[in-house]
């Protein structure tokens, strides 16, 4: 979808969960002791996949939104100008309070571009170029338990680098860093309310651009002669996550 939106000058937006799951990055897979790591995920609850990109792992359950979204690449030349996309996107669709970009150092996944309510982080954001297209991904705390979240992800570090913890560019993970929408708002929230408005959102800042509304992905893809590379990718995730795989089948003998 990146390289089509360049190609095609149209911009998507994808909203999509992902039930108890730890997103590693790949700088996670070079953990001393990661099968430790992925035991205390285990035994938590929590499956765990490894994303085609660096950075640092993320939590995904129901209270969790990931917003993919991808535009031609004019529209944001430099790197920061497309994360601020996605940062004037959060602020436009939540105007209650103001939601600064810096980096919450003690907080999972810490990046320039973190998303924060009063000193706590409520999202995190990464980014790909591919050709001419650009993809910015955040993960949204809408509710739930999010000092649980944390807690997870700093044993799951803990485990991983026994007394390395917090060194190595990993992070010594605060969970009272971090906050959900819910909270720092002071209100509930449906996901499909924080979708809403979201969407009203990126009509108001790119109303000039072509969205373009994916009711089937199978559809789009057909239409677009992309279903043979999209399976050559589903094969590159599958060989990407063997490791995952193979402590899996370990650990049920």
């Amino acid at each position: 979808a990146t390289e089509a939106a360049g190609k095609q000058e149209q911009v998507y937006c994808h909203f999509w969960q992902l039930s108890d799951t730890m997103i590693l990055g790949m700088k996670d897979t070079r953990l001393p002791f990661l099968t430790d790591g992925l035991q205390v995920l285990k035994e938590a609850g929590y499956a765990s996949i490894i994303r085609n990109s660096g950075g640092l792992g993320v939590i995904n359950d129901a209270g969790i939104l990931n917003v993919s979204l991808i535009f031609p690449k004019h529209l944001a030349v430099t790197t920061d100008a497309a994360y601020e996309m996605m940062a004037a996107l959060l602020q436009t669709a939540f105007p209650e309070q103001t939601i600064l970009a810096y980096e919450i150092a003690d907080s999972y996944c810490p990046g320039t571009y973190d998303l924060s309510i009063d000193g706590k982080k409520i999202a995190g954001t990464a980014q790909r170029r591919i050709k001419d297209g650009v993809a910015v991904m955040m993960y949204l705390s809408i509710n739930g338990d999010q000092p649980a979240r944390g807690s997870l992800v700093r044993r799951f570090y803990q485990a991983g680098l026994k007394e390395g913890f917090g060194t190595n560019g990993y992070p010594a993970v605060n969970p009272a860093s971090m906050t959900t929408l819910e909270a720092a708002l002071g209100r509930k929230f449906t996901t499909q309310e924080v979708i809403d408005r979201l969407q009203k959102a990126l009509l108001s800042l790119i109303s000039d651009q072509s969205l373009y509304p994916l009711e089937s992905l199978d559809q789009w893809l057909t239409e677009n002669n992309l279903s043979e590379q999209m399976q050559q990718r589903l094969a590159g995730m599958e060989k990407r996550n063997q490791p995952i795989k193979e402590f899996s089948d370990e650990s049920t003998l």
